[in-house]
């Protein structure tokens, strides 16, 4: 993230613009400087997602009763000094930053292959060093703060530029975050997320003018200085020659002490040389590689500029930054409908539906989920099929365009290299319109959402079995059945883990959950906690597609998921524990799991698929072992038929649902010139709930 270099370069090489201050004296100098105003910090909250989430076994799936616990402490200590905090995220990656985004993706990829392999050997969670974010963390974190009474925002472009934007148009105290690009445009002042004391309200406050001053450069320089250091839209590649010609020069004529120092140096230096011009600009764009985009710089420095500002560097005729994400026309013909997605999108009400109806294009980042384990498919094989029928409903007005959803899904044997096209596929019983569910109140309809959202998942006929059940526990019934109809390997004892942690759960609060100690942990349990986790995601897009017959902040995971807990519940499952001792000696809650596994257990049966018990001990695994096939829990015998046209089908997984002919019948067939894309892979505190759209 950010400029390539620069926060190395300013914490080692130029101490004065990093300066240690406390926020709550720069609130009290904001208030003197404009009276009656309430000083404003605007949160990048992407980028402090990792500061965030403290809770001990952040490998499990999230304890999300202590992440929410924690996060009203944080809120609370800017309350009570007096500040605001207004939350941006992301809310779609640009075309410009997709190389990047995906460049990105390969290497958690990788770091996530290592997270297994160490728990494996070592049968414990890795050290901090390694610390991966929970999957679906920054989707929950958002609506948490909404829950929690916060101001949020989704982007309708790259974030950081609405963040930047913000603090400049509303005169805020500064960016809290960790991006040196908000050193390089031209706003508020930036402090540090990473160096934040929370008990103190100090953290490191980065100066833009001292930056300038190190560099000799004016402030509308920096945006040149970053783009030839390399940013997320400048490749670092593509500027490299440029960089080393700076270099040599800048060497010739000065001590030579530190390399990294001296380049960045150089780079500045010959910037300061140049004619502040839109024609100096072209003639560096002459010097790029040969088959270089030429308008990459211009394209860099544009991402600089707030609304409002002009750049020496850009032409004369250059129009305002303008929010590149609605410079195409919606996939949506109905504006009405548009409209209602768009700004549901940005108060974050919503989730996934904008960015289809803008563009037919949705992503989902990485999951920590075991490449190596045959047994379970990666999350977004398993929830394709309901992803399918949602798109039905979103895009059931342009169906006679034969639309298709390019879908940038991170799992196993994906290259990431184009994206997936998804044809939508009808519910059964017909699709309705996003009009009749979104715009028609009453009884009626609000039956119709139901309906439709389990439709969603094929379980239409179950409306009136799991209508008597509380809004979280029917969510929770939902996902498990479609879980156990979908993935063969799922056995009962992980039914039985799974149903009994969110029981349990009811009765615990976020310092009893913080206080549950774990002596070990399975890397089974944890791909099963993320692969749960995601599908909650899959219902909120349901629910948001359907008109919201849920509540959203009953999909929330802190009412039937905790990652320690489901871990702790796992094995004592596949250890054999009697029930008394799985629910805690606990009357009330053994009767409800009884009637929530029966109920599962008796649709499952119906639809063909009876849940088998298969005690798994551990699922430690040596590299013997592996080497010589794997789990001996595997079984090959089943292959699972991978639900992406043209996907190459390198791993056998156990996998149940339908053939593909409707996964490939939405897709251009392939040329002559295809080849595949993918080799084979070898205390508790809640707020009221703010009123969602229904």
């Amino acid at each position: 993230m950010g400029v390539r270099g620069l926060h190395w370069f300013v914490t080692n090489a130029c101490q004065d613009v990093c300066s240690v201050v406390s926020l709550e004296d720069m609130a009290k100098s904001h208030r003197s400087r404009y009276p009656g105003s309430v000083p404003v910090l605007v949160v990048d909250a992407m980028s402090c997602l990792r500061q965030w989430y403290t809770p001990e076994f952040w490998v499990c799936g999230g304890q999300w009763r202590e992440y929410l616990s924690n996060l009203d402490s944080f809120i609370n200590t800017f309350t009570t000094a007096g500040i605001k905090l207004v939350f941006y995220f992301d809310g779609l990656v640009e075309q410009k930053k997709r190389n990047e985004w995906v460049k990105r993706r390969l290497k958690n990829n990788k770091e996530i292959a290592r997270i297994f392999q160490f728990i494996k050997t070592n049968k414990q969670q890795p050290g901090r060093n390694m610390f991966f974010i929970p999957s679906g963390l920054a989707t929950f974190t958002h609506f948490s703060l909404k829950i929690l009474g916060q101001e949020t925002v989704n982007s309708l472009q790259e974030a950081d530029y609405e963040v930047a934007s913000y603090g400049l148009q509303n005169n805020c105290m500064g960016i809290l975050g960790e991006d040196t690009d908000y050193l390089i445009y031209d706003t508020c002042p930036y402090f540090s997320i990473n160096h934040l004391c929370l008990a103190k309200l100090e953290t490191i406050m980065f100066s833009r003018q001292n930056l300038c001053s190190k560099l000799g450069l004016h402030v509308t320089e920096l945006p040149l200085f970053a783009c030839l250091l390399g940013t997320d839209i400048v490749p670092e590649r593509a500027t490299e020659r440029l960089r080393n010609q700076c270099q040599a020069s800048y060497c010739s004529k000065n001590q030579c002490s530190d390399k990294r120092i001296n380049m960045i140096l150089a780079v500045a230096n010959y910037i300061s040389a140049l004619p502040r011009s839109y024609d100096s600009l072209m003639a560096l764009a002459e010097m790029l590689p040969l088959g270089s985009d030429k308008s990459v710089l211009l394209r860099g420095i544009e991402s600089y500029i707030l609304p409002g500002q002009q750049s020496p560097w850009l032409p004369p005729d250059f129009s305002q930054h303008s929010e590149t994400s609605l410079k195409n026309v919606p996939l949506c013909l109905d504006q009405e409908i548009f409209q209602i997605a768009k700004e549901q999108h940005v108060r974050g009400e919503s989730h996934m539906v904008y960015n289809v109806l803008r563009a037919g294009e949705v992503d989902c980042s990485n999951t920590l989920e075991d490449e190596r384990d045959g047994e379970i498919p990666g999350q977004a094989l398993v929830y394709f099929p309901a992803r399918q029928h949602i798109y039905s409903i979103l895009l059931e007005s342009v169906k006679d365009a034969n639309p298709v959803v390019k879908e940038w899904f991170v799992y196993p044997g994906n290259s990431l290299q184009q994206p997936e096209l998804v044809q939508p596929k009808q519910l059964p019983g017909g699709t309705p319109s996003l009009r009749s569910l979104w715009l028609v109140g009453g009884p009626e309809v609000e039956k119709r959402r139901q309906v439709t959202f389990l439709a969603c998942f094929r379980l239409e006929d179950m409306a009136e079995d799991l209508q008597a059940l509380e809004a979280p526990i029917r969510a929770l019934c939902s996902l498990l059945i479609y879980l156990v109809l979908k993935v063969d390997s799922l056995s009962l004892e992980d039914l039985n883990a799974f149903i009994a942690q969110a029981v349990c759960l009811q009765g615990k609060s976020a310092a009893q959950l913080a206080g549950l100690q774990l002596g070990e942990i399975d890397s089974r349990a944890v791909h099963l906690g993320s692969l749960f986790i995601r599908g909650l995601g899959v219902l909120m897009m349901a629910n948001s597609t359907c008109g919201f017959p849920f509540r959203m902040e009953d999909l929330m995971p802190w009412h039937i998921f905790d990652g320690k807990l489901f871990q702790e519940k796992y094995q004592q499952a596949h250890r054999g524990y009697p029930l008394k001792e799985l629910l805690e000696v606990n009357e009330s809650w053994i009767a409800k799991f009884q009637n929530l596994t029966s109920l599962i257990c008796k649709t499952c049966s119906v639809r063909g698929r009876k849940i088998q018990s298969k005690q798994r001990l551990t699922s430690f695994m040596t590299e013997k072992q592996e080497r010589g096939g794997g789990s001996r829990f595997q079984n090959p015998s089943r292959a699972w038929s991978h639900p992406y046209p043209y996907h190459h089908q390198g791993r056998e997984c156990s996998w149940r649902g339908p053939q593909p002919p409707g996964y490939s019948s939405g897709c251009q067939p392939p040329g002559p010139e295809y080849r595949p894309r993918h080799q084979p892979l070898r205390g508790q505190r809640f707020c009221l709930a703010p009123r969602w759209p229904r």
